[in-house]
């Protein structure tokens, strides 16, 4: 008979919460401030500008620009810059508006000596149709010259940004915006965009009443504060590391664990899940003690290969430039040796944190590749079935119903069925 094992069991918590309401955040991911000020409010906003001479081509003949949305817009026109050496529109130019992973432009404005629209300032611009670009919205301006000579483009440095008061924000590749395979030609500014800010009235209710939503939010955070003190205490299943506890911020608080783990405990194998998941150890352990799942540089999970990388979203990824992610361990549990948590601490000052923490995970062990075993029972999705080791996404009381039924039974989704089909969640 095997020895018995013994169990630490502790849960990650990041010793500050975001101090920014989340109503007022950029995203409800990070902790990034919306900061709004003075919107331009009920009027047309031209989104770029130049302060210098615009005469002269450039060399290039696709340019391209990528921007964020902060606050609902609507553009109404593109545009191209003004060449100042012709005499009137002597130019084949065609601008594009695509979305962020979108192969079809939303829309398209082209331009020609006999359909150039209407000068405005240093631009020349063309309506098109209008639709509300949403909050979070992220997209590029592409323009194309259909002659051998280039475009009238500038460097983003160039340029003035009219951003409304802080609603959109134009990104850059070198700031971690969308990967390079995403923009096209040449990063710059070949003309500009007309928009309106939507809904204006609940955005200046939202920018008068942050006071308050500050002053509660501060006082919830003290009071969760408190809370997780007190249960430290009590239980002792607390390990607070020194991060902002944010979604985005999750890879980190990981490094931090392993840091805290390497430093204070001793150990053989270190199974890592989310607080929303079903566990069944006593499963873990026979599946350890009859399979040998042990030994070093070890990874025993449930991996999804070859996945792709999303650009927009939740999982937004800024940072991995391939389109398709290395394998990496379904986050409902898995479980490493202990020389790989040692190798994680020790670098975890020189490891590059990416979207999530199962993602980063991967990245960091295709560095090292270390001996994986798959295993189908850690559950990547919500569904009860005979034998897993985890299932995840259960809430609260989910959880303490595959419990009892775990107790009844033995195996929580054969009870389940024997109770006419009745499953948690």
């Amino acid at each position: 008979m095997p020895p018995p094992l013994s169990v630490l069991v502790k849960f990650i918590i990041g010793a500050r919460g975001c101090d920014v309401p989340v109503e007022d955040r950029e995203d409800p991911y990070s902790c990034r401030l919306l900061n709004i000020t003075n919107p331009v409010l009920n009027q047309e906003i031209e989104a770029f500008g130049l302060s210098e001479d615009t005469s002269g081509l450039s060399e290039d003949r696709v340019v391209s620009v990528s921007f964020r949305v902060l606050y609902p817009i609507v553009i109404t026109s593109l545009g191209v810059f003004h060449d100042a050496s012709d005499v009137g529109f002597q130019r084949n130019i065609t601008v594009k508006l695509y979305q962020a992973e979108q192969e079809e432009a939303l829309f398209i404005a082209r331009f020609s000596p006999p359909s150039c629209g209407v000068q405005v300032n240093q631009l020349w611009y063309k309506p098109v149709e209008q639709f509300i670009l949403p909050e979070s919205f992220e997209g590029t301006i592409v323009w194309e010259s259909q002659d051998l000579q280039g475009l009238v483009s500038r460097n983003l440095h160039k340029v003035t940004v009219n951003d409304g008061g802080g609603v959109l924000r134009v990104v850059t590749a070198g700031e971690g915006s969308l990967p390079h395979e995403f923009m096209e030609g040449v990063e710059g500014v070949a003309g500009g965009f007309i928009y309106t800010i939507q809904e204006g009235d609940a955005l200046l209710q939202s920018l008068r009443s942050r006071p308050g939503r500050l002053a509660d939010h501060t006082r919830s955070l003290r009071t969760e504060d408190a809370s997780l003190r007190e249960e430290s205490g009590v239980h002792g299943d607390i390990v607070f590391v020194d991060v902002v506890d944010t979604y985005r911020n999750v890879p980190a608080k990981l490094l931090n664990f392993y840091k805290w783990t390497v430093e204070t405990t001793s150990f053989d194998l270190l199974l890592k899940t989310d607080d929303d998941c079903y566990v069944d150890l006593e499963a873990v352990f026979n599946r350890i003690a009859h399979k040998n799942l042990d030994g070093p540089n070890f990874w025993w999970g449930n991996f999804r290969l070859n996945w792709a990388v999303d650009r927009t979203g939740k999982w937004q990824e800024l940072e991995y430039p391939s389109p398709a992610y290395p394998a990496f361990a379904c986050g409902s549990g898995y479980v490493v040796s202990r020389d790989i948590v040692h190798w994680l601490a020790s670098n975890a000052g020189r490891l590059k944190t990416y979207q999530g923490e199962d993602v980063s995970m991967g990245i960091w062990m295709a560095a090292i590749g270390p001996r994986r075993y798959q295993d189908g029972l850690w559950l990547c999705e919500k569904t009860c079935e005979s034998g897993m080791l985890s299932s995840p996404q259960y809430s609260a009381r989910e959880l303490a119903e595959l419990w009892h039924l775990k107790e009844l039974c033995g195996d929580p989704c054969q009870c389940a069925a024997r109770e006419g089909g009745r499953r948690p969640g």
